[in-house]
Order: structure tokens, then sequence, then C-alpha cells
């Protein structure tokens, strides 16, 4: 944890928790064990006094001993001690990869982290007032009922953005102990373990554009709002060096930022990470990055003035389990792709027009798909290539990060959880599969062979390929696919446009 301070010498006096209260705690813990392993599992806290809490620390290969957990709390009340914090938020994400929280007041903290907190379960999955035909899978009474957030202790912050106040990342649970299947963070550590289990690790990274807007001005009975063009040569250093500086003390590593190609736009890339860190980062950056610009009165978007959406891209290289060796990197230093890369790459394309849905799920996401193409078409070619920034995966074998693809289906809105767990299980499936990957630019046609891959340009169209994509349905799981396409029918059939949903409403923005 960054810049968490000296150690606090105070002990704090230990909570005494009933045998009913410790048996519900128990069974959450056995079922995050059954779905998680060490390097994304939750963390639970161990200097509690709780009763029958052997299963906690039986395996040390699958949750930490209790030392380790007690030093992590120790520090944890030390830096809540050394910042006067007054509040903890508890942070989920909803489907759309937008922050739910609950704050609490910290001195109530080590009793949340035993019991959790409560929250609606229609906070996290964005249905409002579901009627039968809509969402006839889903019953009302579970709709409605309460879920549970458990916080990851390894996730808790200071945020320098918001006074005397941290954060910390949650899995949901249901209130009888098992993971929430349509929470897109177990969904993502889920495909981790996948990986893991087939000995491999994911070292990944998001870049991210986004727009800063000024204060909205009426003009002619019109809200308007322009963008804040000073940003475009990177005068306004102030408003970045905070935003970068806030995001290094919450974990989140900043390599580079700068200006983009529009005013007001920028760019901002994060060092790569394995696990779900790379996806935390990104789930810190949007909601930190409108925290900071209302600190300067500018308003931060995802979308451009024109409608679009910004770029959230996935760079990301497979290495062994233990994280030793880039399986994308050629030794004989040829700058291509493994065989292991090259399966890779086959499901990204197979999947694609799949992984588009996730990846591009609103109406005004996709329009950047055709932005090149003049013909009236109901899909473009899925494409790729070495060093090549129009092409949807691209390939980048130069500079000291080694070979990499850069998963480029992504707009800024998509929820950064879903783009992890869906470019893991397409790669998985070309791992795991024959498929060949086409020949590109730079390579002979016949060293592979396969069906060309097309991406819908049409919402609607994407959601049937997600549909029909029996890959990706096991994957993420059934019940998360069909509450995922529910709830984009929803929206499109009751024209809840971005552009017209979220414009100046700091849902997205």
């Amino acid at each position: 944890m960054n810049d968490e301070g000296e150690l606090l010498q105070e002990d704090t006096t230990k909570d005494e928790v009933n045998e009913t209260e410790a048996s519900k705690v128990n069974k959450l813990r056995r079922t995050r064990k059954k779905v998680t392993k060490p390097h994304v599992c939750s963390t639970e806290v161990g200097d509690m006094d709780i009763s029958n809490s052997n299963d906690c620390t039986r395996d040390i290969n699958q949750i930490l001993i209790t030392p380790q957990l007690s030093s992590r709390m120790k520090h944890i009340k030390q830096a809540m001690a050394k910042n006067h914090l007054q509040f903890v938020r508890f942070e989920a994400t909803d489907l759309h990869g937008v922050s739910r929280s609950k704050s609490i007041p910290a001195h109530f903290f080590q009793e949340k982290v035993v019991h959790g907190v409560y929250m609606p379960r229609g906070y996290l999955e964005l249905i409002p007032n579901p009627r039968d035909n809509e969402v006839n899978h889903i019953r009302a009474t579970c709709f409605n009922s309460d879920i549970v957030l458990m916080p990851e202790l390894s996730t808790f912050r200071v945020l320098p953005w918001a006074e005397r106040t941290a954060r910390v990342i949650c899995d949901t649970f249901t209130v009888t102990g098992e993971p929430l299947l349509t929470s897109p963070r177990y969904i993502a550590k889920r495909q981790l373990n996948q990986l893991q289990d087939s000995g491999f690790s994911l070292l990944s990274a998001f870049i991210y554009d986004f727009c800063i807007f000024g204060v909205p001005e009426i003009i002619n009975s019109k809200t308007i709002s322009f963008p804040a063009t000073t940003l475009l040569n990177n005068h306004d250093q102030p408003f970045m060096q905070e935003l970068v500086d806030g995001l290094y003390h919450t974990g989140a590593n900043v390599e580079s930022f700068s200006s983009s190609t529009r005013p007001g736009q920028m760019e901002i890339c994060f060092l790569p990470e394995f696990g779900i860190s790379s996806a935390d980062n990104a789930f810190t950056l949007r909601t930190g990055v409108k925290e900071v610009a209302r600190k300067y009165n500018y308003i931060a978007s995802f979308f451009i003035e024109t409608g679009f959406c910004n770029s959230g891209i996935l760079s990301h290289s497979l290495w062994d389990v233990g994280g030793k060796k880039n399986l994308f990197c050629n030794s004989s230093g040829v700058e291509q792709l493994t065989v292991t890369g090259k399966k890779w790459l086959a499901g990204l394309l197979k999947h694609s027009a799949a992984l588009s849905c996730l990846m591009a799920p609103a109406v005004s996401c996709r329009k950047r798909y055709a932005k090149e193409s003049k013909d009236l078409k109901d899909s473009v070619p899925t494409t790729w290539g070495y060093n090549d920034n129009s092409c949807a995966f691209n390939i980048k074998c130069h500079g000291e990060k080694g070979t990499r693809i850069e998963n480029k289906l992504g707009s800024a809105t998509a929820n950064p959880y879903l783009v992890l767990a869906a470019t893991v299980a397409a790669g998985l499936d070309g791992l795991h599969g024959s498929d060949e990957v086409s020949a590109g630019p730079d390579e002979s046609a016949d060293l592979y062979q396969a069906k060309p891959s097309e991406i819908p340009l049409k919402l609607e169209d994407a959601l049937v390929a997600l549909e029909e994509d029996q890959c990706l349905r096991e994957a993420l799981g059934e019940t998360f696919i069909r509450y995922f396409v529910a709830m984009k029918k929803y929206e499109l059939e009751n024209e809840e446009t971005d552009a017209e949903r979220n414009k100046f409403l700091e849902y997205f923005i």
C-alpha cells in the first residue's frame, strides 16, 4: 500500500461475534474458497475473534494465514488513524462498470469487514422494476432482494480526492453466501482461475481515452458544454497531475498520459499488472477522474461531443503461471507471435462478434467500428496486424514490454471486468482449439487458414451473436448472459440511448 505511514502502536479491542453470525461468515468464506485462488481471491480479516474459523486458515494455498491477515488489518487501522478517516466506501461494480457504493462511518469498519454491507440487488443489476415479460428468467423476489458486499482488504486505499475517506473494492454475495452470478468481478476472477488451472497467467493494462468539458453553459436556451481546449497541448497540467498522483496513491500506477486527437480529449495508460489488478485500476479511474474533474470545474466524460464513445483498449500478454516468461515472445528474435500467441489470437478472432457485444455495449459505442467505411453494411471484417493501430487486434512486438496484443474492440464505457473476462475466455478457447489465424499483412498466406470473422454494426445483431456463442455462454455463465441480454434489450426497447440518458448526468460521463 502506498504511503500508509508510520505504524500505529495502539491495538483495537476485538469484536465479539455470536455463533450464528460466525456461521454465516464462515459459509461466505467457504463459498469463496471454492471459486478463488490466492492472486485473485477476496481477503478476509484475521484479527477478529470468530468461533469455528478454522475453515479460513486450514489451507495455506487457498487463503492467507491468520498472522498475515492480522497484519493487513493492523496496517489498515493505522492508516485510518493517521489520516483521521471519517468514512469508508464499500464499492462494487454494476453491470455497466460504474461504481455503486455504500459509505460507512470509519469506526464501524471492522464490524462491517466481518458481517459485510447490505445493498439492494437492483442497484447492481440495473433493470428498473422488471416485469415478467421483460425479465422472465429472474423472479421479482430475487431481483428485489438484498446482497452482501464483502471487502477485499488488499484494495483498501485512502482516497486523495475525497476528504477523510477511504475505499475498499468488494465482491458480492447473496445473503445465503453464494457468489452473485451476475457480478462482473466474480466472472473475471473465475476466468483468471481457469487460466491459472491451464498453466498460464495474464499480464494486462488498460489504455483509456476520456474527454474533459467545461461547466455547461446556456446558449439560446440550450445547455452546451465546450471541450476544455487548453488540455489539447497539455497546458492544464495541474488537473492531470493531481489525477495521476491520486491514482498512484490508490495503487493504480500510470505509465503515461497525453492529449489525444480532439480538444479536451486525453489518453491515460496504466502499467501492466498480473491478475485482477488491471481491471481494478480501470474501475478506480472511472470514478476518480470524475471526482478530480469536479474540483477544477470540469466534467469528465467517456463520450465524445459527437456522440461517439472514447476507446478503452486492453493491452495484454500471456505468461507462464509463475509470471517468468512471456509466451507471446518469439525466442528467435523474430518480431512475430509464437504458436501459442497465434492460437490465442485465433480465439479472439473467432469470438470477435460476441466479444464486441460486451466491449461496445451501446449503440453509440458501435459507431466507431464503421467510421472508416462509407458502405452501408451490417458488419465489418475483424482485422489484425503488426503495429497497426487501425486493426481490431494490434500486435506490438517493440518496446521493453515484449510482445503483446491490444484488444481494441472495447470502448471506454465497457465494464473493464467483463472486457478482461471475455478476452481470457476467448483466448483460452483458442489455446484449447484447433483453429488457426488467417494471414496478416506481413506473413505468407500458407501459414494460416481460418474462416474470416465479422463484427456486427448493430447492437441487436451483436446480442444475437453473444447468445449463440456457446463458448462465452459457458465461460461467463448462463445466468449472466441471459441477464445482460435482457438488460440491453430493455434499453433498446425503451429507447434509453446513451446520448439522451447520460449526457451531463454523471452516470457514464
